[in-house]
């Protein structure tokens, strides 16, 4: 029985050192032994020396004056046969209805309003064709504090959508109560001035009013607790 346990034994012992005599043959590349995912984070752009841009003066990275922007407005559906209303609508989420002229005043205690742009607001215009009528946009970008991007239809009474229109606050205190808007056929700014009323928001008015008491309540309950 001894014998035969020290016999299994040197067996065992052989086939160890000859597998490590194996593997001692094996030529070792350092390479072969990378992971592949170190290879891939390896960026041969990535130099040592400053970037282009950290050596690049503060001025460049300044804004370009409204200016020198190039506005890409165009017709993009002359067929929609849509009015402003139900465009505007659709595209902000503001649940209104009845003509544009009327939209300002269901606004107020449904929606939250403000005098001031922010992309995805309905601009409201009045004044519109005529002193009674009233038109609506909405707010697709904010390029600068006095320079805004909208999308909207009808603007040249042909039922069609209209997108990417530039529209520049020219009011002399700066507060977007008259703006002129692109002129798309002309590729002009257009010579009339039109009167804001101000910017729809699609945040209910009553939801907002009730997430401020809310916070107020667990404000005053956490000063309850800190006593």
């Amino acid at each position: 029985m001894l014998r035969l346990a020290y016999k299994l034994m040197l067996d065992t012992r052989a086939i160890l050192v000859a597998a490590a005599a194996s593997f001692a043959a094996v030529p070792m590349d350092a390479n072969a032994l990378t992971p592949l995912s170190m290879d891939l984070a390896v960026d041969p752009d990535v130099v040592s020396a400053p970037s282009e841009h950290a050596t690049m003066a503060p001025g460049a990275f300044e804004r370009a004056p409204d200016e020198a922007y190039e506005p890409i407005a165009r017709v993009t559906n002359s067929r929609a046969r849509l009015q402003c209303v139900p465009f505007a609508r659709n595209e902000s989420g503001v649940e209104l209805y009845g003509d544009a002229s009327t939209w300002w005043r269901q606004a107020a205690g449904r929606y939250e309003t403000a005098q001031a742009p922010s992309e995805g607001a309905v601009l409201v215009l009045r004044g519109y064709a005529t002193s009674n009528r009233g038109h609506v946009a909405v707010v697709k970008e904010v390029v600068s504090p006095r320079l805004i991007i909208v999308d909207h239809a009808n603007w040249l009474n042909g039922g069609e959508i209209t997108r990417d229109v530039p529209i520049m606050d020219v009011s002399e205190a700066g507060d977007w109560s008259e703006v002129r808007v692109w002129h798309v056929p002309g590729r002009h700014w257009g010579g009339r001035t039109y009167r804001v009323q101000g910017f729809i928001l699609n945040i209910l008015a009553e939801a907002r009013t009730q997430q401020a008491s809310a916070a107020q309540a667990t404000h005053g309950q956490a000063g309850l607790f800190s006593r």
